[in-house]
């Protein structure tokens, strides 16, 4: 597997120095061509290639989204991290950073409490949409005909028996989420974790991404973590406001 994805990895190489046909591709990769097309193959199904009418290979529209993706995490990441100190350092809690990525959210950023509680959650990996703070507003961003797909695929696993586990909820609620601007996981995702989120916008009023502040409730009760709210909105238009 890992010398397929390495040989797939070195096909996207060569074609971003230019159009290439099967036999080149094959000679570059010191394989036979039935190796090389069958990696093609998988590759132009996901858009990652595609084959022009004279049948040579160039980079594939898939390439665009994920550029886009990573060029705009970046900038979010930057412009948000002196920010997202300072509300870290401000409540003493776990705060989030997450961005939208091709149907899912991932976090990328994450600054731990200073308290001795850590929570599992992993920058690089993806929050569930149903169930966290930073899934919820960014979910709620999405367009209409997207976010309703999403709601109809969704695995609705329960992690704890408050887990919103009907679409029709998560549909309610994230009409909620969009009305007030910000979105709770009160013991969703972690049975004992509450947590608040909030949308960073773009100079367009597009959503580029969530922060969130998660509590364990050790330490504040849901009530209490409420009580951020001003703070955690604070920083997402500070954040919106340097980001345009």
């Amino acid at each position: 597997m890992s010398q397929s994805l390495a040989r797939a990895l070195q096909i996207l190489a060569s074609l971003g120095e230019g159009d290439r046909s099967l036999d080149q591709l094959a000679t570059e990769l010191d394989v036979h061509k039935t190796t090389v097309l069958r990696l093609l193959r998988t590759m132009e199904a996901d858009r990652f290639v595609r084959r022009d009418e004279s049948h040579r290979y160039r980079l594939g529209s898939r390439l665009f989204s994920l550029a886009d993706a990573a060029r705009e995490q970046y900038v979010v990441r930057a412009v948000a991290a002196p920010h997202l100190r300072q509300l870290n350092q401000k409540t003493g809690q776990t705060v989030h950073l997450a961005a939208w990525e091709n149907g899912e959210v991932i976090y990328i950023d994450k600054l731990d409490s200073v308290r001795s509680v850590r929570m599992y959650s992993q920058v690089g990996v993806p929050a569930a949409l149903h169930c966290t703070a930073v899934g919820k507003v960014l979910l709620a961003a999405q367009p209409k005909r997207e976010r309703e797909a999403l709601l109809a695929s969704i695995d609705y696993h329960a992690f704890t028996p408050q887990t919103i586990t009907e679409p029709e909820a998560l549909r309610d609620e994230l009409d909620e989420v969009r009305a007030q601007g910000w979105a709770q996981d009160r013991a969703e995702h972690e049975s004992f974790i509450n947590c608040i989120a909030a949308p960073v916008t773009d100079h367009d009023g597009r959503v580029v991404g969530a922060v969130s502040v998660s509590v364990p409730d050790v330490l504040l009760n849901y009530e209490q973590v409420l009580e951020l709210l001003p703070d955690l909105l604070a920083t997402t238009t500070a954040i919106s406001t340097d980001y345009n």
